[in-house]
Protein backbone atom coordinates (compact mmCIF):
# COMPACT_ATOMS: atom_id res chain seq x y z
CA UNK A 1 0.00 0.00 0.00
CA UNK A 2 3.09 2.62 0.70
CA UNK A 3 4.40 1.86 -2.55
CA UNK A 4 0.93 2.35 -4.40
CA UNK A 5 0.45 5.38 -2.52
CA UNK A 6 4.06 6.66 -3.32
CA UNK A 7 3.49 5.99 -7.01
CA UNK A 8 -0.17 7.70 -7.31
CA UNK A 9 1.38 10.68 -7.03
CA UNK A 10 3.98 10.83 -9.55
CA UNK A 11 1.17 9.10 -11.72
CA UNK A 12 -0.43 12.26 -10.73
CA UNK A 13 2.30 14.55 -12.45
CA UNK A 14 1.87 13.25 -16.20
CA UNK A 15 -1.18 13.37 -16.36
CA UNK A 16 -1.63 17.18 -15.16
CA UNK A 17 1.41 17.56 -17.77
CA UNK A 18 -0.53 16.03 -20.37
CA UNK A 19 -3.69 18.33 -19.18
CA UNK A 20 -1.90 21.81 -19.39
CA UNK A 21 -1.63 21.69 -23.60
CA UNK A 22 -5.15 20.25 -23.82
CA UNK A 23 -6.68 23.80 -22.92
CA UNK A 24 -6.84 25.92 -25.80
CA UNK A 25 -5.00 28.19 -26.14
CA UNK A 26 -6.82 31.96 -27.78
CA UNK A 27 -3.44 33.12 -29.16
CA UNK A 28 -2.36 30.07 -30.89
CA UNK A 29 -6.05 29.59 -31.69
CA UNK A 30 -5.84 32.99 -33.31
CA UNK A 31 -2.26 32.55 -35.27
CA UNK A 32 -2.89 28.81 -36.44
CA UNK A 33 -7.03 28.87 -38.27
CA UNK A 34 -6.39 27.15 -41.02
CA UNK A 35 -5.69 23.87 -39.13
CA UNK A 36 -9.16 23.46 -38.15
CA UNK A 37 -10.72 23.94 -41.91
CA UNK A 38 -8.38 21.93 -43.55
CA UNK A 39 -10.29 18.60 -43.29
CA UNK A 40 -13.70 20.20 -44.46
CA UNK A 41 -12.45 22.32 -47.19
CA UNK A 42 -12.14 20.09 -50.06
CA UNK A 43 -15.94 18.23 -49.44
CA UNK A 44 -17.67 21.45 -48.68
CA UNK A 45 -16.95 24.41 -50.46
CA UNK A 46 -19.59 26.84 -48.73
CA UNK A 47 -16.95 26.86 -45.55
CA UNK A 48 -14.29 28.72 -48.08
CA UNK A 49 -16.67 31.87 -46.57
CA UNK A 50 -15.46 30.75 -43.20
CA UNK A 51 -11.48 31.89 -44.22
CA UNK A 52 -12.58 35.65 -44.70
CA UNK A 53 -13.72 35.18 -40.73
CA UNK A 54 -10.37 34.32 -39.72
CA UNK A 55 -8.52 37.62 -39.96
CA UNK A 56 -8.90 38.11 -36.70
CA UNK A 57 -5.23 39.17 -36.26
CA UNK A 58 -5.54 43.10 -35.90
CA UNK A 59 -7.56 42.52 -32.37
CA UNK A 60 -4.76 39.95 -31.24
CA UNK A 61 -3.20 42.43 -28.41
CA UNK A 62 0.36 41.67 -29.89
CA UNK A 63 -0.01 42.98 -33.33
CA UNK A 64 -0.78 46.64 -32.72
CA UNK A 65 2.86 47.17 -30.47
CA UNK A 66 4.21 46.85 -33.79
CA UNK A 67 3.61 49.66 -35.47
CA UNK A 68 4.94 51.33 -31.97
CA UNK A 69 8.68 51.31 -34.30
CA UNK A 70 7.41 53.78 -37.24
CA UNK A 71 6.30 56.07 -34.47
CA UNK A 72 9.07 56.85 -33.24
CA UNK A 73 10.84 57.60 -37.09
CA UNK A 74 9.07 60.90 -36.93
CA UNK A 75 10.55 61.69 -33.72
CA UNK A 76 13.72 60.96 -35.29
CA UNK A 77 13.57 62.75 -38.33
CA UNK A 78 12.36 66.26 -37.33
CA UNK A 79 15.68 67.24 -36.17
CA UNK A 80 16.86 66.33 -39.63
CA UNK A 81 14.52 68.50 -41.33
CA UNK A 82 14.92 71.13 -39.09
CA UNK A 83 17.50 73.40 -41.27
CA UNK A 84 14.48 73.90 -44.00
CA UNK A 85 12.90 76.94 -42.41
CA UNK A 86 15.80 78.89 -42.90
CA UNK A 87 14.65 79.24 -46.91
CA UNK A 88 11.56 81.47 -45.68
CA UNK A 89 13.80 84.61 -45.70
CA UNK A 90 14.66 84.74 -49.42
CA UNK A 91 10.86 85.98 -50.60
CA UNK A 92 11.13 88.62 -48.10
CA UNK A 93 14.21 90.24 -50.00
CA UNK A 94 12.27 90.40 -53.36
CA UNK A 95 10.00 93.14 -52.06
CA UNK A 96 12.52 95.09 -50.99
CA UNK A 97 14.37 95.51 -53.89
CA UNK A 98 11.08 95.73 -55.57
CA UNK A 99 10.04 98.60 -53.80
CA UNK A 100 13.61 99.87 -54.38
CA UNK A 101 12.91 99.90 -58.02
CA UNK A 102 9.81 101.71 -57.60
CA UNK A 103 11.54 104.54 -55.60
CA UNK A 104 14.03 105.01 -58.92
CA UNK A 105 11.38 105.16 -60.91
CA UNK A 106 10.07 107.31 -59.26
CA UNK A 107 12.83 109.61 -59.00
CA UNK A 108 13.80 109.38 -62.61
CA UNK A 109 10.25 110.34 -63.90
CA UNK A 110 10.12 113.46 -61.32
CA UNK A 111 13.50 114.64 -62.91
CA UNK A 112 13.52 113.69 -66.21
CA UNK A 113 17.44 113.95 -67.50
CA UNK A 114 17.84 116.22 -70.51
CA UNK A 115 20.27 116.23 -72.62
CA UNK A 116 22.50 119.22 -72.94
CA UNK A 117 22.87 121.50 -76.01
CA UNK A 118 27.10 120.84 -76.37
CA UNK A 119 28.06 117.53 -74.23
CA UNK A 120 30.86 118.71 -72.09
CA UNK A 121 30.19 122.19 -71.96
CA UNK A 122 29.73 122.36 -68.87
CA UNK A 123 33.80 120.85 -67.91
CA UNK A 124 36.64 122.10 -66.91
CA UNK A 125 39.08 121.48 -69.43
CA UNK A 126 42.45 121.09 -67.22
CA UNK A 127 45.72 120.41 -70.04
CA UNK A 128 49.35 121.84 -69.65
CA UNK A 129 50.85 123.55 -72.43
CA UNK A 130 52.58 122.08 -75.02
CA UNK A 131 55.34 123.82 -74.44
CA UNK A 132 55.45 122.70 -70.63
CA UNK A 133 54.76 118.99 -71.10
CA UNK A 134 58.18 117.98 -72.44
CA UNK A 135 60.36 120.36 -69.88
CA UNK A 136 62.34 118.39 -67.29
CA UNK A 137 62.58 119.80 -63.80
CA UNK A 138 65.71 121.44 -63.91
CA UNK A 139 64.02 123.76 -67.08
CA UNK A 140 60.31 124.14 -65.16
CA UNK A 141 61.83 125.43 -62.17
CA UNK A 142 64.02 128.09 -64.38
CA UNK A 143 60.74 129.00 -65.99
CA UNK A 144 58.86 129.46 -62.83
CA UNK A 145 61.94 131.41 -61.57
CA UNK A 146 61.88 133.64 -64.87
CA UNK A 147 58.21 134.40 -64.11
CA UNK A 148 58.76 135.16 -60.57
CA UNK A 149 61.01 137.92 -61.71
CA UNK A 150 59.25 139.36 -64.53
CA UNK A 151 56.13 139.64 -61.94
CA UNK A 152 58.95 141.10 -59.66
CA UNK A 153 59.98 143.91 -62.40
CA UNK A 154 56.23 144.72 -63.35
CA UNK A 155 55.61 145.21 -59.67
CA UNK A 156 59.11 147.40 -59.15
CA UNK A 157 57.59 149.35 -62.43
CA UNK A 158 54.94 150.21 -61.09
CA UNK A 159 56.23 151.70 -58.29
CA UNK A 160 58.69 153.69 -59.81
CA UNK A 161 56.18 155.05 -62.22
CA UNK A 162 54.33 156.36 -58.61
CA UNK A 163 57.15 157.26 -57.02
CA UNK A 164 58.23 159.25 -60.38
CA UNK A 165 55.14 161.23 -59.58
CA UNK A 166 56.11 164.62 -58.26
CA UNK A 167 54.48 165.99 -55.00
CA UNK A 168 52.53 168.98 -55.82
CA UNK A 169 52.26 170.82 -52.82
CA UNK A 170 56.14 170.60 -52.63
CA UNK A 171 57.17 174.37 -51.79
CA UNK A 172 61.00 175.10 -51.15
CA UNK A 173 62.48 178.28 -50.82
CA UNK A 174 65.27 178.73 -53.21
CA UNK A 175 66.53 182.09 -51.84
CA UNK A 176 70.35 182.65 -53.55
CA UNK A 177 71.81 182.16 -50.04
CA UNK A 178 69.71 179.55 -49.48
CA UNK A 179 71.26 176.07 -47.87
CA UNK A 180 69.86 172.76 -45.98
CA UNK A 181 71.87 170.56 -44.68
CA UNK A 182 71.46 166.94 -43.18
CA UNK A 183 73.40 163.93 -42.71
CA UNK A 184 72.39 160.30 -44.09
CA UNK A 185 73.44 156.66 -43.25
CA UNK A 186 73.59 153.25 -44.64
CA UNK A 187 75.36 150.36 -42.99
CA UNK A 188 78.98 151.93 -41.75
CA UNK A 189 79.02 154.62 -44.63
CA UNK A 190 78.25 158.55 -43.43
CA UNK A 191 77.14 160.75 -46.23
CA UNK A 192 77.04 164.89 -45.18
CA UNK A 193 74.56 166.54 -47.45
CA UNK A 194 74.35 170.32 -49.13
CA UNK A 195 71.11 171.39 -50.93
CA UNK A 196 71.37 175.01 -52.66
CA UNK A 197 69.35 176.28 -55.43
CA UNK A 198 71.01 175.38 -58.41
CA UNK A 199 70.77 173.78 -62.28
CA UNK A 200 70.82 169.85 -60.56
CA UNK A 201 74.39 169.13 -60.35
CA UNK A 202 75.55 166.83 -58.53
CA UNK A 203 79.24 167.02 -56.76
CA UNK A 204 80.52 163.75 -54.49
CA UNK A 205 84.42 164.38 -52.84
CA UNK A 206 84.86 167.00 -56.02
CA UNK A 207 83.78 164.41 -58.16
CA UNK A 208 80.84 164.36 -60.68
CA UNK A 209 78.09 161.68 -59.80
CA UNK A 210 78.56 159.82 -63.11
CA UNK A 211 82.61 159.35 -61.88
CA UNK A 212 81.78 158.55 -58.70
CA UNK A 213 78.99 156.28 -58.94
CA UNK A 214 79.38 154.42 -62.30
CA UNK A 215 76.41 152.03 -62.04
CA UNK A 216 73.32 153.13 -63.32
CA UNK A 217 70.86 151.52 -60.90
CA UNK A 218 72.85 153.89 -57.98
CA UNK A 219 72.42 157.17 -59.97
CA UNK A 220 69.00 156.22 -60.25
CA UNK A 221 68.76 155.67 -56.02
CA UNK A 222 70.33 159.01 -55.34
CA UNK A 223 68.00 160.88 -57.85
CA UNK A 224 64.70 159.63 -56.22
CA UNK A 225 64.29 162.26 -53.67
CA UNK A 226 64.81 165.06 -55.80
CA UNK A 227 62.58 164.10 -59.11
CA UNK A 228 59.88 163.35 -56.10
CA UNK A 229 59.61 166.54 -55.15
CA UNK A 230 60.04 167.83 -58.69
CA UNK A 231 63.27 169.57 -57.87
CA UNK A 232 65.54 167.86 -59.77
CA UNK A 233 66.60 170.46 -62.36
CA UNK A 234 66.55 173.43 -59.61
CA UNK A 235 68.60 172.29 -56.90
CA UNK A 236 72.29 171.22 -56.73
CA UNK A 237 73.78 168.98 -54.66
CA UNK A 238 77.00 168.86 -52.59
CA UNK A 239 78.27 165.47 -50.51
CA UNK A 240 80.91 163.85 -48.42
CA UNK A 241 81.14 160.68 -48.18
CA UNK A 242 83.37 158.39 -46.36
CA UNK A 243 83.02 154.33 -45.16
CA UNK A 244 81.07 151.38 -46.54
CA UNK A 245 81.40 150.43 -50.19
CA UNK A 246 79.46 152.07 -53.13
CA UNK A 247 75.99 150.70 -52.19
CA UNK A 248 75.91 151.76 -49.06
CA UNK A 249 77.45 155.37 -49.83
CA UNK A 250 74.57 155.54 -52.59
CA UNK A 251 72.29 154.45 -49.70
CA UNK A 252 73.76 157.48 -47.29
CA UNK A 253 73.30 160.07 -50.14
CA UNK A 254 69.64 159.22 -50.70
CA UNK A 255 69.07 159.21 -46.71
CA UNK A 256 71.06 162.55 -46.49
CA UNK A 257 69.11 164.40 -49.62
CA UNK A 258 65.57 163.06 -48.30
CA UNK A 259 66.77 164.57 -44.73
CA UNK A 260 67.62 167.79 -46.37
CA UNK A 261 64.20 167.72 -48.31
CA UNK A 262 62.45 167.94 -44.81
CA UNK A 263 64.59 170.30 -43.38
CA UNK A 264 63.51 173.11 -46.22
CA UNK A 265 59.45 171.84 -45.94
CA UNK A 266 58.11 169.81 -43.55
CA UNK A 267 55.16 169.48 -45.26
CA UNK A 268 56.70 166.47 -47.57
CA UNK A 269 57.51 164.71 -44.69
CA UNK A 270 54.32 162.35 -44.97
CA UNK A 271 54.90 161.87 -49.06
CA UNK A 272 58.33 160.94 -48.12
CA UNK A 273 58.19 158.44 -45.19
CA UNK A 274 55.27 157.17 -47.19
CA UNK A 275 57.96 156.13 -50.42
CA UNK A 276 60.64 155.04 -47.64
CA UNK A 277 63.54 157.41 -48.50
CA UNK A 278 63.49 158.75 -44.73
CA UNK A 279 63.88 155.11 -43.23
CA UNK A 280 67.41 154.36 -42.36
CA UNK A 281 68.30 150.99 -43.55
CA UNK A 282 69.20 149.48 -40.41
CA UNK A 283 70.82 145.90 -42.43
CA UNK A 284 74.25 145.71 -41.50
CA UNK A 285 76.71 142.53 -41.41
CA UNK A 286 76.67 140.33 -38.83
CA UNK A 287 79.37 140.00 -36.92
CA UNK A 288 81.83 137.05 -36.88
CA UNK A 289 81.31 134.30 -34.16
CA UNK A 290 84.16 132.30 -32.20
CA UNK A 291 84.70 129.07 -33.34
CA UNK A 292 83.22 130.03 -36.79
CA UNK A 293 85.26 131.22 -39.55
CA UNK A 294 82.07 133.68 -40.23
CA UNK A 295 79.13 134.30 -38.97
CA UNK A 296 77.14 131.32 -39.49
CA UNK A 297 80.26 129.22 -41.64
CA UNK A 298 81.51 126.52 -39.77
CA UNK A 299 84.97 124.92 -39.98
CA UNK A 300 84.73 122.02 -42.18
CA UNK A 301 83.63 118.62 -40.35
CA UNK A 302 86.47 116.12 -39.16
CA UNK A 303 85.68 112.57 -38.63
CA UNK A 304 89.27 111.46 -37.48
Amino acid sequence: MTEHSEDEPRGEEPAAADQAPTQPDPAAAASEPPASSEPPAPSEPASAPSEPEAPSEPEAPSEPEAPSEPAAQPVAQTPAETPAPAEPPAPADEPAIETDAVVEEDTEEDAPRRRPEIPGADLVPDLAPEADEYLDAEARAAAEAEAEAAAARALEQDDHDEHSQPIADAAIDLASGARYTATGKRKSAVARVILKPGTGIYTINAKQLDDYFPRESLRRVIRNPLEAVGYESRMDVIARIHGGGVSAQAGALRHGVSRALLEADPNLRAELKRRGFLTRDSRVKERKKAGLKKARKKPQFSKR
